[in-house]
């Protein structure tokens, strides 16, 4: 097998089940959503094995001792061909399709009781060389679509924790005529593009109407089931009646962070004396930390600019990565 052949593959099957512990039904496409999986299917969820992968030449070596099997009855989400999956390390990052992006958590698993497969066989491939790993950026797969293991230097190394993970980071646009696709994101396209340069990632994103329960619910899944580290909000911070993301983003947090906001009006008041009219805020959400920045792409940079260099410090200690913030 070249190089070629170890670094690119195409699917051959997409599969899912609405029931754990059953073989899957090849759909021939789906939906891979950021840290859960495959949309619509049972093992989905905000763990490390969101994904199952198996080769359509691990399928073979089951066919070759007699049977009949086809791709999702070892209850794999996707199967490949082409591609030497067992021989991935842990962490390797493959793009399937336009644009999803899957993280590698794990190469084969303990299997707790016999399969059919294998008390037909006496043996079943899938533990040893069935791969699993955690959606990173969403997008449709479908039969044919190319597999492609991403070099390793395409994973940054900034925006790390302490324990040398990256940041987990969701972004919330508010914009009522963004939630209704008439207006083009162009603050949290700026957010993404500055955060994945420092290698967050973003495991999150909504534009949700200018609504107070709306956007306070967005802010919850994000905290609370994606367990993002940084929560960074977009717009509706201004005097406007629809302006709530103060108010909404001061309904889940659990301690106000009023040092950050201050420096944001602060810095740009040096820019604009508009900036004074700005109501965002930041704040806690258990270990979520969660900022309001402005709504515009211009804005936006400047307030990151200066918050971004404390952000990885504040991020440790709210995890509990590290000791105090007082100086030596």
């Amino acid at each position: 097998m070249n190089e070629k052949q170890r670094s690119v593959g195409h699917l051959v099957a997409v599969c899912s089940s609405e029931q754990k512990g059953t073989r899957k039904i090849n759909t021939g496409r789906g939906i891979l959503r950021p840290d859960f999986g495959l949309e619509g299917d049972a093992h989905g969820g905000p763990w490390h094995r969101q994904v199952s992968l198996l080769a359509l030449e691990s399928i073979e070596k089951m066919r070759a001792q007699g049977l009949s099997v086809h791709p999702g009855d070892f209850a794999e989400n996707l199967t490949t061909v082409g591609l030497d999956l067992v021989s991935l390390p842990v962490g390797t990052r493959l793009k399937i399709g336009g644009t999803a992006i899957g993280e590698v958590t794990q190469i084969g698993k303990e299997c707790h009781s016999r399969c059919a497969i294998y008390e037909q066989a006496g043996d079943c491939v899938m533990p040893r060389e069935g791969i699993f790993m955690r959606v990173i950026a969403g997008g449709a797969v479908q039969v044919g679509d190319p597999v492609i293991v991403l070099p390793p230097e395409s994973r940054a190394s900034v925006a790390r924790t302490g324990q040398d993970r990256p940041w987990r980071v969701g972004i919330v646009t508010a914009s009522d005529k963004g939630s209704r696709g008439e207006r083009v994101d162009g603050s949290g396209a700026v957010i993404r593009e500055q955060l994945t340069a420092l290698g967050a990632e973003v495991v999150g994103y909504q534009v949700v109407s200018d609504d107070r329960a709306e956007l306070a619910a967005a802010m919850r899944m994000m905290a609370d089931e994606l367990h993002v580290d940084l929560l960074l909000t977009t717009g509706g911070t201004g005097f406007a009646p629809r302006d709530v993301t103060p108010e909404a983003t001061g309904d889940v947090i659990d301690r106000l962070v009023p040092g950050l906001a201050e420096a944001m009006r602060a810095e740009s008041a040096k820019v604009t004396n508009r900036a004074m009219l700005t109501r965002g805020i930041a704040g806690i959400r258990r270990r979520t930390l969660i900022v309001n920045l402005p709504g515009s792409p211009k804005a936006v940079r400047e307030c990151l600019a200066v918050i971004l260099p404390v952000l990885s410090h504040g991020l440790e200690v709210l995890g509990g990565e590290a000791g105090d913030c007082a100086r030596p």
